[in-house]
């Protein structure tokens, strides 16, 4: 059987631009009362979720992440952007050019 992983680059602060790799861990139950063993493979990821900034208007996140492709980005959608967490440091901004 061949090994399956991903191949991944860190974007936060802590180690930014270094490649990982994330292997599949084999889970097993270990529950004597089942007549059975289940038995899965999963990868250790956190789903994360994308949408809009004036879909995000009226809900508040734990972690905002800004993804600032283009420079022309309205004031407007940033401060909604920016306002969406409960802490300013649960807030990380991406940008490919340091002006923002």
């Amino acid at each position: 059987m061949r090994v399956i992983q991903f191949e991944c680059q860190i974007v936060s602060e802590c180690n930014r631009g270094d490649v990982v790799f994330l292997p599949r861990i084999k889970l097993a139950t270990s529950d004597v009362y089942l007549p059975f063993v289940l038995n899965r493979r999963q990868f250790p990821l956190i789903p994360a979720y994308t949408m809009i900034i004036t879909k995000s208007q009226g809900q508040t996140f734990d972690h905002v992440g800004i993804y600032l492709d283009e420079p022309d980005f309205s004031h407007g959608q940033l401060y909604v952007a920016l306002s969406r967490s409960r802490t300013p440091n649960d807030v990380k901004i991406y940008t490919k050019t340091s002006e923002v």
